[in-house]
């Protein structure tokens, strides 16, 4: 039996959470009907951001429990560091998780570069993702606002890229300090150096509007299409280290519906796995050569975790 089938895999959507295992999809009666919008682990277990107002919680080998409500901002992501669970708001506020309640972070409110953040469509920014790399450095991804750094326990922010690139996901390296990838309008960048310098490598790439970005051992997972629209959507892989990005094909469909979108396309090891706007899960053990459809018809997929 190989690795990701062994595992179980979160699967949050619209209308609830699932469970699969193996060739078995199963909804947490929990959360039935309920959207789940974004999902991350800390040291104790699994959290779940519901209805973009609760969050939830799943210590190991327990059920899921409601546990704070957020009555005065709407959240729209989650990532935890070693030792806090961070929660990103409408109107690009970022909140910390202080015992029963959140806290809003008074220094990223303060941050440079604040005042230029905006949206085409004329409402205000949001966080849109949150990462956190191994030596403690956490990245907030702001739509659009860019990528900033905090090396400083949340204590002082540094803008690391031009905002007009149009981030849409931010990842941290987990085992490599230093390394941080972004997924954006402009297509794929790459920092080496913790953010202070930035290249983009968009070849092999059919289109450069990326959305979401995983890294699996040594290989880059990459969703691209034409647009916001999501039209001539596919994904893509590379090795790490300086290759053209080649199409994943195999048990793909030729386009997919929509958006691979932020928060979708996941890795542990070798194993990938990805959801879709229109309710499917595929999911891949060689870091994103061949892949296998594990579930379909699902309300649309909002993230998907490697549980």
């Amino acid at each position: 039996m190989s690795a990701h089938t062994k595992s179980e895999i979160y699967v949050a959507t619209d209308e609830g959470l699932h469970v699969a295992r193996g060739a078995d999809v199963i909804r947490v009666d929990d959360l039935a009907g309920r959207q789940v919008a974004a999902l991350t682990r800390d040291e104790s277990g699994w959290w779940a951001l519901v209805d973009g107002r609760e969050l939830w919680r799943r210590a190991d080998g327990a059920r899921w429990t409601s546990m704070v409500t957020l009555a005065r901002r709407k959240a729209t992501c989650l990532g935890a560091t070693a030792s806090e669970l961070l929660i990103g708001t409408a109107r690009a506020h970022l909140l910390r998780l202080e015992r029963d309640h959140a806290a809003v972070v008074q220094s990223f409110d303060q941050a440079d570069g604040r005042k230029s953040w905006y949206t085409p469509w004329g409402a205000p920014a949001d966080v849109r993702s949150i990462s956190a790399s191994s030596d403690g450095v956490v990245y907030v991804n702001v739509h659009v606002g860019g990528v900033l750094r905090s090396t400083r326990a949340l204590e002082q922010w540094t803008p690391t890229l031009d905002i007009e690139h149009d981030v849409h996901q931010v990842l941290a390296g987990a085992s490599r300090p230093g390394l941080v990838l972004v997924a954006a309008a402009d297509g794929f960048g790459v920092s080496e150096d913790g953010g202070d310098t930035w290249r983009w490598e968009n070849d092999g790439l059919h289109a450069h509007y990326c959305r979401a970005v995983a890294l699996a051992d040594d290989s880059v997972l990459l969703s691209a299409s034409s647009g916001h629209h999501g039209r001539r959507a596919a994904l893509y892989r590379r090795p790490h280290q300086g290759a053209r990005f080649e199409r994943c094909r195999d048990g793909l469909p030729e386009w997919f519906a929509d958006n691979v979108d932020t928060g979708c396309l996941t890795a542990h090891g070798s194993a990938v796995v990805t959801g879709t706007e229109d309710g499917c899960v595929f999911s891949s053990t060689d870091g994103g050569v061949r892949w296998t459809a594990i579930a379909k018809g699902l309300a649309p997929v909002r993230a998907v975790a490697f549980a």
